[in-house]
């Protein structure tokens, strides 16, 4: 452990939409760091927007959570319901000075931002009731009193150390007259009563960073250590959004992506150890620190999102995937109700697929009574020769005593041999004629899943489709 005072993280996001990537990043490099460091995870709501906040984001929010398997000890807490703590520091703030009411209305506050803008001027409130000592009215707003001279520095654990000058800042409010504290006011005061030692977070935030420290000295409380994570950017190194495949978690998850999948991806969007691509959720607990995250943005790869899933879609148990892959096959219209059926469908197939979103689709002919056989491929493997190889092959599987691969194999060899043309002459009509398809699984793989009664019945199928045609 590298700290002596125990580690406390938290992800805090606001409810007025779902769970994205950025976010989803952020969660789990605060999830990791605290369970390298045996500290503590803390997930906190942070709803004081009472218009964008909905009850179906905040449930979207805790079910991609919970997918991802980023598990907090604490929580959620809801800033809702913590505006009477809000309020009281606000009242102390005030008590000593260190805050003031304005009223100034937001029209001519407009009309100065757009002058200072005009005059090529920083658009900072100019302070005009800093010295009123105004009392509470129905629009006025709460400001804090920002040191004017002086410098906060700031000691980023990923940037480095940052300086900024308080006369860059302003005096911002932190109480709207709606009685709400701002984004900035609450999550100090929450971090601090809630004991948080790091906060890490994007690095959109780092100029709200020397405003939150001022806060916390003025409020006495102690600062935590920060640590700004660079943004994500899309392929073409822009800021990422939706049209470079930025889906939210649960859009990933009904893309038929594994969370194993996400998670590994995820964490290599700014972290690395050596040139390791695949890590177990053991390994990164072990492994992660903030000084393998890089300072440069990290650039998002559909394509390696795609390729990690392939990979744990090989090496998750059968039975597992035959599970995931019941609510994909059931949008498909596929009874998947034998999970013993299902599981041999899943090892014939997981090698070949991407997603299970594709493993459905691949999945369609094992479960179908009748093959619908596309124009072309009919036309090229259902000739005179092709039905054939499908009536010997009928003819001789009764027979059949060793059903296996091996057993089938030789089968399909003797026919070949027999009529004197390659295996793969046979093989085609008969994957034809059992998948509707020129690919699929080993077509010896397929025979046994399908089981020999069903295959009986779709070479039959075949050899009716291939007279009618005659």
């Amino acid at each position: 452990m590298i700290h002596q005072k125990k580690v406390r993280t938290r992800f805090a996001p606001s409810p007025t939409g779902a769970l994205h990537i950025g976010g989803a990043r952020t969660a789990l490099f605060n999830w990791l760091f605290a369970r390298h460091n045996g500290g503590e995870f803390i997930l906190r709501i942070e709803d004081t927007d009472q218009i964008r906040s909905t009850g179906e984001s905040t449930k979207a929010i805790l079910d991609s959570m919970s997918w991802l398997g980023l598990n907090w000890d604490e929580g959620p807490y809801y800033q809702a319901e913590r505006l009477d703590l809000y309020r009281k520091k606000v009242q102390q703030l005030l008590d000593q000075g260190k805050a003031y009411r304005c009223d100034c209305p937001p029209e001519s506050l407009e009309l100065k931002r757009k002058q200072a803008l005009a005059e090529k001027r920083k658009p900072k409130y100019d302070g005009t009731c800093r010295k009123k000592n105004l009392g509470p009215t129905p629009n006025s707003v709460v400001r804090f009193r920002c040191p004017d001279t002086g410098v906060t520095p700031v000691n980023d654990l990923i940037k480095g150390h940052i300086t900024f000058l308080n006369e860059e800042l302003d005096d911002l409010i932190i109480e709207r007259s709606d009685g709400f504290p701002t984004y900035n006011f609450a999550v100090v005061v929450d971090d601090a009563e809630m004991g948080i030692t790091h906060v890490i977070r994007g690095d959109d935030h780092i100029n709200n960073t020397p405003r939150q420290i001022l806060l916390y000295q003025a409020l006495g409380y102690d600062i935590p250590e920060f640590a700004h994570v660079p943004m994500i950017l899309g392929p073409d190194r822009t800021r990422l959004s939706k049209r470079h495949g930025a889906q939210s978690v649960m859009a990933y998850r009904e893309m038929g992506y594994l969370p194993e999948a996400l998670v590994n991806y995820l964490v290599r969007l700014g972290w690395a150890h050596g040139d390791q691509e695949i890590f177990s959720r053991e390994d990164l607990i072990r492994l992660f620190s903030l000084d393998a995250v890089g300072k440069s943005p990290a650039v998002f790869n559909p394509d390696k999102l795609l390729w990690l899933n392939q990979h744990y879609l090989k090496s998750a148990a059968p039975e597992r995937l035959a599970k995931e892959l019941v609510p994909f096959l059931e949008n498909l219209g596929i009874d998947a109700s034998d999970p013993e059926f299902l599981k041999k469908v899943v090892l014939d197939l997981r090698a070949r697929s991407k997603t299970l979103t594709e493993m459905a689709e691949s999945a369609r002919f094992y479960f179908v009574d009748s093959i619908e056989y596309e124009f072309p491929l009919a036309e090229k493997f259902f000739d005179t020769e092709g039905s054939l190889y499908l009536k010997t092959l009928q003819k001789i599987l009764p027979e059949l005593h060793d059903y296996s691969k091996e057993g089938i194999e030789r089968a399909l060899r003797k026919i070949a041999e027999d009529n004197g043309t390659k295996l793969k002459c046979i093989v085609q009509p008969v994957r034809v004629a059992l998948t509707g398809k020129t690919v699929s699984p080993g077509i010896d793989e397929v025979m046994i899943t399908l089981g020999k009664e069903k295959v009986m019945r779709r070479l039959q199928g075949a050899i009716d489709f291939i007279e009618r045609r005659e």
